[in-house]
């Protein structure tokens, strides 16, 4: 005989397969298509569901108005005492559909175990996709606390295998007690699809905006761990107006050693860690830096080999380690304006705890908070410190990011010639036409030209530097010469465009430019690592009069 399904939330039981729904006071009487719609959104707990794939799905080839799943919406409200308002366990998105809010324990009755070894525990939070262009992203999503809350793991990750662990389990049910918990496998990794090319941090932050999208969420606070931090430091940056708060934990500015950053490892400390994972990839590799005070443990040496094994290859470790090995955000972390809290322990001999200290110190406002402990790995050691400074974080009033400064990436196209003549008026129009043009194909935002310059704003450097190729190979084919220049800072989207230092960098950098060039600043490079991009040295140029000359590079 089949074993019941039950499922437990806020002070209610539903059993599926009698149909039952049950409260503290007994049964609850439900329409039968009620407790249908009850049962679809309890079996899917923190996924928005469209009203369509609802319809669908209670009354399949029925054509119906919103109206009938309104008024069963309702109906389960008023059984369940849930205020539309300040709902505790069915949301409602505007025009979009319906999440199931409340944390769903399935208190299904299980068969007592076979002999034989023992079989890995089950995972209780199911696992969903978000679409991000041809890429699946695994996600999870658990807890309905009042904020959202994005886990960013460093490194690999496999998303069953977090709750393989208990500590790893522990660590992250204590997030969802405070928040709405949303955990992703980044593309190339884990449950996501396995990639021929691993990404950049700007793809990386598409990701995570699929996922947000997935997942309902309008805005959330990010948590990245280790490598996470950078691409989190990008997001927040990027995108204030989706972002809450940023917390980072044992993370970094810059993974290559450098007279001006010494923490980091030198290049052959690098590859030395690479021929290690090649050889020893399917064991313990690293277990000694990220979790000393459990390098002994034979169990948990057995999870994380094992976690290792599943979350990536040999090869895709490698290529993240050397990818990784070219992320440098110090230029990104002035511009963030979201509060933010940097979490270090003292001993940490993954990353020192100077590069936490260093990253706090170039955030404005940003809180640093170093704890006592060797480990690098949040949930090993002693997790209650990280989550205690995690909830109290979260706890104060946090005030809200001004949504009009933004990091960007500002593409200024101009006319050249040897000498260059004035330009024409027809020439003009045709600069300004094929620059909006392609800035829409590329995803940007077409900006007010400035004389015989047009700009473009883009959220990722790596667009556009395709936009600005995309645009100098069409000129030529037009008889058209063009020279582009790119730089990444913070803008002011309120501000007419030539009036922004990071406008007027790009167009200085746009007059260096040979024609048919796309030239770049050092920071803008320093975004793409792992993007594929390969760059010639333009010499040198005074960005901002006054200041020190900075390096350009030119796309090759």
């Amino acid at each position: 005989m089949p074993l019941e399904s039950r499922f437990s939330f806020d002070r209610f039981q539903l059993d599926l397969s009698t149909g039952r729904l049950r409260g503290d006071s007994g049964p609850i009487p439900l329409s039968p298509k009620a407790l249908a719609v009850l049962e679809y959104l309890a079996a899917r707990p923190g996924r928005l569901i469209g009203k369509d794939e609802l319809l669908a799905a209670i009354w399949p080839g029925v054509f119906l108005g919103g109206g009938a799943l309104k008024g069963c919406v309702s109906e389960i409200r008023h059984a369940l005492g849930d205020d539309a308002r300040k709902p505790r366990i069915i949301e409602t998105a505007h025009r979009r559909g319906y999440r199931f809010i409340a944390e769903v324990i399935d208190s299904s009755p299980t068969p007592a175990p076979a002999a034989g070894p023992p079989s890995t525990p089950p995972v209780r939070v199911p696992v969903q996709y978000a679409r991000s262009g041809a890429v699946n992203i695994a996600y999870q999503v658990l807890g309905s606390g009042p904020v959202d809350l994005v886990f960013v793991m460093g490194w690999v990750s496999h998303l069953e295998y977090f709750w393989n662990e208990p500590s790893f389990a522990r660590f992250l049910r204590r997030l969802a007690g405070f928040s709405r918990l949303i955990v992703f496998d980044k593309r190339g990794t884990g449950l996501s699809d396995r990639i021929a090319d691993l990404p950049g941090l700007e793809e990386r932050m598409e990701d995570v905006r699929a996922v947000l999208n997935a997942a309902g969420s309008r805005r959330a606070v990010l948590l990245g761990v280790s490598e996470g931090g950078p691409m989190c430091s990008l997001f927040a940056a990027t995108y204030p107006e989706q972002t809450e708060a940023l917390i980072m934990i044992g993370t970094y500015a810059r993974r290559r050693r450098d007279v001006d950053y010494p923490w980091a490892p030198t290049d052959e400390e690098r590859e030395a860690f690479c021929r290690d994972i090649l050889e020893h990839w399917g064991g313990p590799v690293g277990i000694e830096t990220r979790a000393p005070s459990l390098a002994a443990d034979p169990a948990f040496r057995e999870w994380w080999a094992a976690y290792l094994r599943m979350g990536a290859s040999p090869a895709a470790a490698v290529a993240l380690t050397r990818m990784n090995a070219q992320i440098d955000v110090r230029h990104v972390l002035p511009t963030i304006r979201v509060p933010t809290l940097v979490l270090h322990r003292a001993g940490d001999r993954c990353l020192l705890v100077e590069e936490g200290r260093y990253v706090a110190s170039l955030i404005p406002g940003a809180r640093f908070v170093e704890l006592p402990g060797d480990d690098h790995l949040p949930f090993v050691g002693d997790q209650d410190a990280l989550l205690d400074e995690i909830e109290r974080f979260l706890t104060f009033q946090r005030v809200r990011a001004e949504s009009h400064r933004v990091l960007a990436t500002i593409l200024c196209a101009t006319l050249r010639g040897s000498p260059p003549p004035p330009p024409a008026a027809s020439e003009l129009d045709r600069l300004q036409a094929l620059v909006a043009a392609q800035t829409r194909r590329f995803r940007g935002r077409d900006l007010q030209p400035g004389g015989d310059r047009a700009f473009s704003a883009f959220d990722g450097p790596a667009r556009a530097i395709r936009c600005g190729r995309a645009i100098v190979d069409e000129a030529s084919r037009l008889g058209l010469a063009l020279g582009i220049g790119l730089h990444t800072g913070e803008w002011d989207t309120l501000r007419a465009v030539g009036e922004g230092p990071v406008a007027a960098v790009a167009a200085r950098i746009a007059a260096a430019a040979r024609p048919g060039d796309v030239v770049v600043s050092r920071t803008v490079v320093d975004l793409v690592g792992g993007s594929g991009f390969q760059f010639i040295d333009r010499g040198s140029l005074e960005l901002t009069p006054g200041e020190e000359v900075q390096p350009l590079f030119a796309v090759s």
